[in-house]
């Protein structure tokens, strides 16, 4: 009997519906965004992020995310998270009945005057208040830490700014942190090194690693954050989205290839063919290709594999 070694676990949050569709020209209906959303949960998928509350003028694709969020039942919206980066933007996301909110600021000042319009500090000044906010309807907030690594404008982002801002009590508020790879310029040392830094600061928390593909080595950085501590990942479909106020960030890390290499109890191969159908229909839909390589892999021509869902047809990749 072969003995395996321990592999830790950790929740795949999809983020096709908000960091997924920053960067798309084309817009999808509300009642399309509820669609997928659903058939995401259907298949297992423990958490999505379903929109944002940045201003609508400035990322037309989420103008419709308290629209959504009222469309969704409770139990669903149990399990979707909203990004947000004002109290009042937890307040107006709370009313429409969203319970879980991703407070976010760059650890970089210049990237969180681009993205938010002030500064880091001022952003932590505020979280206390978008705590309190959240604690009153019983609601769940995380910190989350964009160019948590890297800066498009700064360079590297050092990582004693990043520990120093999940130690600051004016985030204690929120019980997960969120380290965010946000142009995909990490490597899986690097990665390692500022988890394993900040729960060693903040042992209470459970750490979210969002990452991105820029330099292809989204599912590595995954897995060495996974190694690391990290109980939570995001990723979105086909590799779909990057940040519009971030110079160089492409897609995200794709949920299907995160899935495929973690293979949680859940995702099996029918649950992968589905999820393929699902992302081909609304990449098409948008006019993007599908980055994901695990698309690519389960359309060869190697029957005798099981996660190979047939059909052998040439995968989007290239447009």
């Amino acid at each position: 009997m072969t003995v395996r070694p321990f592999v830790p676990r950790a929740d795949l949050r999809d983020v096709t519906l908000r960091d997924g569709l920053q960067l798309t020209s084309k817009e999808l209906a509300t009642e399309r965004k509820v669609q997928i959303i659903r058939e995401l949960l259907a298949l297992g998928v423990p958490a999505l992020e379903i929109g944002s509350m940045a201003r609508p003028d400035l990322v037309p694709p989420l103008a419709d995310t308290l629209d959504v969020v009222a469309a969704l039942n409770p139990d669903e919206l149990s399990r979707c998270w909203i990004w947000v980066a004002t109290p009042r933007h937890v307040e107006k996301a709370a009313a429409a009945g969203a319970r879980n909110f991703q407070y976010c600021f760059s650890a970089s000042d210049s990237h969180n005057e681009a993205n938010i319009g002030r500064t880091t500090e001022a952003s932590v000044a505020a979280m206390p208040d978008a705590a309190r906010i959240s604690e009153e309807v019983g609601g769940a907030i995380q910190l989350c830490i964009a160019t948590a690594f890297t800066c498009p404008f700064e360079g590297v982002t050092d990582p004693e700014r990043v520990i120093g801002i999940a130690a600051d009590p004016r985030t204690a508020g929120a019980a997960d942190i969120v380290l965010c790879d946000t142009i995909g310029q990490a490597i899986p040392t690097q990665v390692n090194d500022l988890i394993v830094g900040v729960r060693e600061r903040t042992p209470q928390r459970r750490i979210v690693f969002h990452g991105h593909d820029t330099w292809g080595l989204g599912v590595a950085n995954t897995l060495a954050a996974i190694a690391a501590g990290a109980t939570m990942v995001d990723g979105s479909l086909g590799g779909l989205g990057g940040c519009p106020f971030a110079p160089g960030a492409s897609g995200n890390t794709p949920t299907e290839d995160l899935l495929f290499a973690t293979r949680p109890d859940w995702f099996t191969p029918s649950t992968l063919a589905s999820m393929l159908e699902i992302t081909d229909k609304l990449l098409t839909e948008l006019g993007e290709p599908n980055r994901a390589r695990s698309a690519q892999g389960a359309r060869s021509k190697s029957s005798a594999f099981e996660w190979v869902v047939g059909g052998g047809e040439p995968s989007r990749r290239d447009g």
